[in-house]
Protein backbone atom coordinates (compact mmCIF):
# COMPACT_ATOMS: atom_id res chain seq x y z
CA UNK A 1 0.00 0.00 0.00
CA UNK A 2 1.53 3.60 -1.13
CA UNK A 3 2.13 5.68 2.10
CA UNK A 4 0.07 8.67 2.30
CA UNK A 5 1.24 10.41 5.54
CA UNK A 6 3.70 9.23 8.42
CA UNK A 7 3.02 9.11 11.88
CA UNK A 8 5.74 10.55 14.48
CA UNK A 9 6.38 8.87 17.59
CA UNK A 10 7.78 10.53 19.77
CA UNK A 11 9.34 7.87 22.90
CA UNK A 12 11.84 7.79 25.59
CA UNK A 13 13.13 4.23 26.72
CA UNK A 14 11.16 3.52 29.67
CA UNK A 15 14.07 3.03 32.12
CA UNK A 16 12.60 2.17 35.82
CA UNK A 17 13.56 5.00 38.02
CA UNK A 18 12.89 7.49 34.77
CA UNK A 19 9.76 7.02 33.30
CA UNK A 20 6.18 7.33 35.01
CA UNK A 21 7.66 8.17 37.92
CA UNK A 22 4.23 10.17 38.79
CA UNK A 23 2.59 6.40 38.85
CA UNK A 24 4.58 5.90 42.12
CA UNK A 25 3.54 5.14 44.56
CA UNK A 26 1.33 2.56 44.37
CA UNK A 27 3.61 1.53 41.70
CA UNK A 28 6.85 0.40 42.28
CA UNK A 29 9.89 2.07 39.70
CA UNK A 30 9.70 -1.07 37.87
CA UNK A 31 6.19 -1.43 37.84
CA UNK A 32 6.08 1.55 36.33
CA UNK A 33 8.43 1.21 33.64
CA UNK A 34 6.39 -1.62 32.44
CA UNK A 35 3.66 0.61 32.12
CA UNK A 36 5.29 2.89 30.06
CA UNK A 37 6.81 0.23 28.03
CA UNK A 38 3.52 -1.57 27.48
CA UNK A 39 1.93 2.13 26.38
CA UNK A 40 4.81 2.60 23.63
CA UNK A 41 4.39 -1.40 22.50
CA UNK A 42 0.41 -1.01 21.92
CA UNK A 43 1.52 2.72 20.66
CA UNK A 44 3.50 1.02 17.75
CA UNK A 45 1.19 -1.82 17.40
CA UNK A 46 -1.92 0.91 16.47
CA UNK A 47 0.54 3.01 14.53
CA UNK A 48 2.00 -0.30 12.20
CA UNK A 49 -1.77 -1.43 11.75
CA UNK A 50 -3.01 2.06 10.56
CA UNK A 51 -3.99 2.09 6.80
CA UNK A 52 -1.79 4.13 4.87
CA UNK A 53 0.83 5.41 7.45
CA UNK A 54 4.41 5.24 7.45
CA UNK A 55 5.15 4.57 11.00
CA UNK A 56 8.28 7.09 12.71
CA UNK A 57 9.47 7.12 16.30
CA UNK A 58 12.16 9.87 17.22
CA UNK A 59 13.44 7.96 20.58
CA UNK A 60 15.80 8.83 23.42
CA UNK A 61 16.62 7.04 26.21
CA UNK A 62 18.63 3.73 26.64
CA UNK A 63 17.04 0.92 25.66
CA UNK A 64 19.36 -1.30 26.92
CA UNK A 65 18.20 -0.13 30.26
CA UNK A 66 14.66 -0.52 29.41
CA UNK A 67 11.74 -2.45 30.68
CA UNK A 68 10.91 -4.82 27.94
CA UNK A 69 13.90 -3.47 25.64
CA UNK A 70 14.32 -6.19 23.70
CA UNK A 71 10.39 -6.56 22.69
CA UNK A 72 10.61 -2.73 22.21
CA UNK A 73 13.59 -3.13 19.57
CA UNK A 74 11.78 -5.67 17.73
CA UNK A 75 8.77 -3.56 17.21
CA UNK A 76 10.68 -0.84 16.16
CA UNK A 77 12.18 -2.72 13.03
CA UNK A 78 8.52 -1.67 11.62
CA UNK A 79 9.70 1.99 11.94
CA UNK A 80 12.10 4.55 10.74
CA UNK A 81 13.72 4.97 13.80
CA UNK A 82 15.66 8.95 14.44
CA UNK A 83 17.05 10.50 17.48
CA UNK A 84 15.48 13.00 19.05
CA UNK A 85 17.78 16.48 19.46
CA UNK A 86 17.00 19.74 20.70
CA UNK A 87 17.12 21.46 24.50
CA UNK A 88 13.89 21.67 25.68
CA UNK A 89 10.57 19.17 24.25
CA UNK A 90 9.27 22.06 22.18
CA UNK A 91 12.56 21.97 20.39
CA UNK A 92 12.92 18.13 20.44
CA UNK A 93 9.43 18.06 18.64
CA UNK A 94 10.18 20.35 16.36
CA UNK A 95 13.46 18.69 14.82
CA UNK A 96 11.40 15.56 15.23
CA UNK A 97 8.94 16.78 12.26
CA UNK A 98 12.16 18.15 10.30
CA UNK A 99 13.88 15.36 10.33
CA UNK A 100 10.58 13.29 9.50
CA UNK A 101 10.15 15.77 6.33
CA UNK A 102 13.80 15.23 5.48
CA UNK A 103 13.20 11.59 5.16
CA UNK A 104 10.19 10.99 3.69
CA UNK A 105 10.00 14.32 2.18
CA UNK A 106 6.09 15.36 0.93
CA UNK A 107 4.05 13.36 3.01
CA UNK A 108 2.06 15.12 5.89
CA UNK A 109 2.95 14.64 9.60
CA UNK A 110 0.52 13.30 12.51
CA UNK A 111 2.63 13.39 15.41
CA UNK A 112 1.77 11.10 18.64
CA UNK A 113 3.40 10.25 22.27
CA UNK A 114 3.49 7.18 23.94
CA UNK A 115 0.56 8.19 26.62
CA UNK A 116 -2.42 7.34 24.91
CA UNK A 117 -2.05 4.00 24.14
CA UNK A 118 -5.88 3.99 23.79
CA UNK A 119 -5.31 5.18 20.11
CA UNK A 120 -6.26 3.03 17.17
CA UNK A 121 -5.88 2.18 13.67
CA UNK A 122 -9.21 3.93 13.58
CA UNK A 123 -8.61 7.15 15.13
CA UNK A 124 -5.23 7.96 13.56
CA UNK A 125 -6.62 7.48 9.99
CA UNK A 126 -9.94 9.44 10.45
CA UNK A 127 -7.48 12.19 12.50
CA UNK A 128 -5.28 13.06 9.46
CA UNK A 129 -8.23 12.59 6.81
CA UNK A 130 -9.01 16.73 6.95
CA UNK A 131 -5.23 17.20 6.18
CA UNK A 132 -5.10 15.21 3.41
CA UNK A 133 -8.38 16.10 1.82
CA UNK A 134 -7.41 20.03 2.28
CA UNK A 135 -10.07 20.68 4.98
CA UNK A 136 -7.40 21.74 7.42
CA UNK A 137 -3.69 22.34 6.89
CA UNK A 138 -3.12 21.38 10.99
CA UNK A 139 -5.19 19.36 13.03
CA UNK A 140 -4.29 19.29 17.27
CA UNK A 141 -6.03 16.72 19.85
CA UNK A 142 -6.43 18.46 23.18
CA UNK A 143 -5.79 16.36 26.33
CA UNK A 144 -7.58 16.64 29.33
CA UNK A 145 -4.98 17.80 30.98
CA UNK A 146 -4.68 20.81 28.82
CA UNK A 147 -2.30 19.75 26.83
CA UNK A 148 -2.16 17.66 23.55
CA UNK A 149 -2.28 14.26 22.08
CA UNK A 150 -1.84 14.67 18.52
CA UNK A 151 -0.62 17.58 16.20
CA UNK A 152 -1.50 16.94 12.46
CA UNK A 153 0.73 19.12 9.87
CA UNK A 154 0.18 19.26 6.21
CA UNK A 155 3.63 20.64 5.90
CA UNK A 156 5.38 19.46 8.73
CA UNK A 157 8.18 22.33 8.83
CA UNK A 158 5.32 24.18 10.29
CA UNK A 159 6.40 22.32 13.41
CA UNK A 160 9.25 24.96 14.34
CA UNK A 161 6.28 27.24 16.17
CA UNK A 162 6.60 24.49 19.03
CA UNK A 163 9.91 25.31 19.83
CA UNK A 164 8.37 28.26 21.07
CA UNK A 165 5.92 26.65 23.04
CA UNK A 166 6.13 25.72 26.84
CA UNK A 167 5.61 22.11 26.73
CA UNK A 168 3.50 20.43 30.10
CA UNK A 169 1.63 23.30 31.14
CA UNK A 170 -2.36 23.51 32.04
CA UNK A 171 -2.10 26.24 29.15
CA UNK A 172 0.60 24.11 26.36
CA UNK A 173 -2.72 23.48 24.15
CA UNK A 174 -4.13 26.75 23.89
CA UNK A 175 -0.94 28.28 23.33
CA UNK A 176 -0.23 25.79 20.63
CA UNK A 177 -3.08 26.93 18.88
CA UNK A 178 -1.93 30.71 19.35
CA UNK A 179 0.81 29.62 18.11
CA UNK A 180 -0.08 27.79 14.85
CA UNK A 181 -2.73 30.50 13.78
CA UNK A 182 0.46 32.96 13.90
CA UNK A 183 1.78 31.20 11.04
CA UNK A 184 -1.55 31.10 9.87
CA UNK A 185 -3.03 27.74 10.59
CA UNK A 186 -6.25 27.53 11.67
CA UNK A 187 -6.01 23.71 13.54
CA UNK A 188 -9.10 21.99 13.32
CA UNK A 189 -9.89 20.06 15.87
CA UNK A 190 -9.15 16.29 17.41
CA UNK A 191 -11.44 14.14 20.26
CA UNK A 192 -10.09 14.85 23.21
CA UNK A 193 -8.25 12.17 25.08
CA UNK A 194 -6.49 11.45 28.46
CA UNK A 195 -3.23 10.55 28.49
CA UNK A 196 -0.82 8.60 31.32
CA UNK A 197 -0.01 11.15 33.98
CA UNK A 198 -1.14 9.57 37.38
CA UNK A 199 -2.16 5.82 38.23
CA UNK A 200 -6.10 7.02 38.14
CA UNK A 201 -5.33 8.46 34.67
CA UNK A 202 -3.94 4.72 33.78
CA UNK A 203 -6.94 3.22 35.37
CA UNK A 204 -9.14 5.14 33.16
CA UNK A 205 -7.10 4.54 30.06
CA UNK A 206 -6.94 0.56 30.75
CA UNK A 207 -10.60 0.72 30.86
CA UNK A 208 -11.09 2.30 26.94
CA UNK A 209 -8.13 -0.88 25.84
CA UNK A 210 -9.06 -3.86 28.25
CA UNK A 211 -6.97 -6.21 26.08
CA UNK A 212 -4.03 -4.30 25.16
CA UNK A 213 -0.20 -4.58 27.18
CA UNK A 214 -1.14 -1.68 28.52
CA UNK A 215 -3.93 -2.85 30.66
CA UNK A 216 -2.14 -5.99 31.39
CA UNK A 217 0.68 -3.87 33.10
CA UNK A 218 -1.52 -2.18 35.23
CA UNK A 219 -3.91 -4.68 36.33
CA UNK A 220 -0.55 -6.24 37.51
CA UNK A 221 0.17 -3.00 39.98
CA UNK A 222 -0.99 -4.17 43.21
CA UNK A 223 -3.35 -6.16 42.07
CA UNK A 224 -5.75 -3.56 40.65
CA UNK A 225 -8.50 -4.42 38.55
CA UNK A 226 -9.20 -2.30 35.64
CA UNK A 227 -12.93 -1.66 35.18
Amino acid sequence: MTSRFCVLVVAKAPVPGFAKTRLCPPATARQAAEIAAAALLDTLDAVCATPGALPVVAMTGDLGSAARGSEIGRSLRRATVIAQRGWDFGARLANAHADTASVHAALPVLQIGMDTPQVTPALLGASIEPVLHGVHDAVLGPAEDGGWWGLGLRDPHHAQVLAGVPMSQEDTGVRTLRALAAVGLAAGPLPELSDVDTMGDAVRVAAEAPCGRFAAAVRAVEGREVA
